[in-house]
């Protein structure tokens, strides 16, 4: 049980490390602990059509295995500076690209695409300027969309690649990360201790709130992240169309005049599915899409996001944004969905008002009122932004555009890292969404090639 390197958790940023570590040091005794299945036993019931409802699976299937929240995810993968997370406050932005470029070569090295989407068109600077008309700003960037089931393609071979070059350890809880003599010693769920120099946390964003009590335990200071809540908006895919044609991934912010707060979209779905997902036994929602035409639905699907940053003595966003899924699913028991008409006047929609609706939702939530569960802020911004959107994509305003809530992205209070992504503990690093420096695969990816660059050339004596 005892290992040059621990890898915590399987999801974009821990795969990514443990390719590069067997890459550039075959040698190295690598061990990968994960709390779910293996990429081919990660079987969601709902997907699998044996119920309509989530079932609180634990651990639940899309969140957890081997390719993290990531794997079920319609696959963008975005190469830029501007978004994706904060790994630009460690690294150049020269070098941050440079690696997003290198993920995406190993990525096609799997079977990815080679088609890019770019902002950098002729069509993309018209849609900019459109945009800049009405106070919306288009963020620059390519984009690459691998398609749901294209994802999972990838995954399993990059499985297949590092399961003879690596140990796999699944269904495998840790519960303490211990100071060891040379490293560091894990304790198991199931009572065993893997002792290692090195330790790479990568626990994904089901595991930020774990994370954040485990580096409480090694006594290691916090920074309070953001935690961005919304809705997923779906509506009929040739509203969106003109935009999605030349841009996928349009990622747009928009400053609303009543309160000043950034609304952005995000995670935009051309022809996709809005699905269920658990974190930590709370229903919330997201969405995806498949490369495959004939697995295409009429909708296009996409968030639109308020960020909250708290400032003291306010030191649990993450609990508050649990607080708020929780009343979504204490009111449906689960995702709740609403047309936006409905909102607007003030009334709840219901089996028979939604029955009526000319959008077709993609996924069975419980008509309901979301006015009852986010803040009336969130619900102000989120209004006004939908009006903004209306002038540049006519249509996303109308009465029977769906809002499906919540929809929560959690990150982990930050940590103090060193641009190799080193705690203050030497030899204990931090990655991935669930440490709170990334929010996609890109930048992902690129934060577990960091850490494990600076491990090899640790070992390497350099």
């Amino acid at each position: 049980m005892n290992y040059d390197v621990a890898i915590i958790g399987a999801g974009t940023a821990g795969v990514y490390a443990a390719y590069e570590l067997t890459r550039q040091n075959p040698d190295l005794k690598v061990v990968v602990l994960e709390l779910g299945s293996d990429i081919y036993a990660r079987k969601c019931p709902i997907v699998a059509g044996k119920v309509k409802d989530c079932i609180s699976c634990k651990p639940c299937s899309i969140m957890s295995g081997f390719g993290g929240a990531g794997a079920f995810s319609d696959g963008k993968y975005n190469f830029t500076t501007q978004f994706g997370g904060w790994l630009g406050e460690y690294l150049s932005d020269e070098k941050l690209l440079e690696l997003i470029d290198y993920v995406d070569s190993v990525n096609v090295q799997f079977g990815a695409t080679k088609e890019i989407f770019s902002t950098d068109t002729p069509e993309a600077r018209e849609l900019e300027k459109r945009a800049l008309e009405h106070d919306l700003h288009l963020l620059q960037a390519r984009c690459k969309h691998l398609g749901t089931e294209r994802n999972l393609k990838i995954l399993t071979n990059i499985y297949e690649h590092l399961r003879e070059r690596c140990e796999f350890r699944f269904h495998t809880a840790v519960e303490h990360i211990r100071k060891a003599e040379g490293g560091y010693a894990l304790d198991l769920s199931d009572g065993s201790v893997v002792n290692c120099r090195f330790c790479i946390a990568a626990p994904g964003r089901c595991g930020a709130e774990w994370f954040s009590d485990r580096c409480g335990e090694l006594g290691l200071a916090l920074t309070n992240n953001q935690v961005d809540l919304g809705v997923r908006v779906e509506l009929p895919a040739k509203v969106f169309e003109h935009i999605t044609s030349v841009v996928y991934e349009s990622k747009l912010i928009y400053r609303t005049k009543l309160y000043g707060d950034n609304v952005r979209t995000f995670c935009m779905n051309p022809y996709g599915h809005v699905v269920s997902e658990n974190v930590d036994g709370l229903i919330t929602v997201n969405g995806h899409s498949y490369a495959d035409p004939a697995l295409r639905s009429e909708n296009t699907n996409f968030a639109l996001l308020v960020s909250n940053r708290f400032t003291k003595p306010f030191d649990q966003p993450y609990q508050y944004g649990k607080h708020i899924a929780s009343l979504s699913n204490m009111l449906g028991g689960g995702v709740l969905v609403q047309r936006f008409g409905d909102l607007v006047r003030g009334v709840r929609t219901n089996e028979h008002r939604l029955s009526h609706s000319f959008t077709r939702p993609t996924l069975n939530a419980t008509p309901g009122d979301l006015s009852l569960v986010l803040p009336k802020r969130h619900m102000d911004n989120i209004i006004e932004m939908i009006y903004a959107l209306d002038k540049i994509a006519p249509g996303t305003a109308n009465y029977d555009t769906l809002l499906y809530g919540v929809e929560v992205k959690f990150y982990s209070a930050r940590l103090t890292l060193t641009e190799q992504l080193e705690t203050e503990l030497p030899g204990l690093f931090a990655i991935g969404d669930g440490a709170g420096i990334t929010r996609g695969l890109a930048q992902a990816g690129a934060s577990g090639i960091v850490a494990a660059r600076a491990i090899c050339e640790r070992i390497a004596g350099k």
